[in-house]
């Protein structure tokens, strides 16, 4: 998608949850580096707000608008239903 700076952009994501309890994850991953957790949305909560991102949803879709787009938020977008992106802790010795 092609969007040009100091504009408002929406990102759709369609889903099928089990019910009031889920729980949505927006995530953005710049090339060359990990995926971030960019914003956690519970629909029966409203709408989650960071910054120049907002997340709506309903039972079916979860919007991640983002306001006053620059260059700078050039990346990959994803959204899931369950956490995807874990860092898992061990000590060497």
């Amino acid at each position: 998608m092609q969007v040009h700076a100091d504009q408002t952009v929406t990102l759709s994501c369609k889903y099928k949850g089990s019910g009031n309890q889920d729980t949505l994850y927006w995530y953005r991953q710049f090339p060359g580096s990990r995926p971030e957790n960019l914003l956690i949305v519970y629909p029966e909560a409203g709408p989650e707000i960071q910054e120049r991102f907002k997340a709506t949803a309903n039972k079916m879709l979860v919007d991640l608008i983002i306001s006053s787009t620059a260059v700078s938020d050039s990346a990959l977008y994803y959204c899931a239903l369950r956490p995807t992106v874990t860092e898992t802790h061990q000590t060497l010795y």
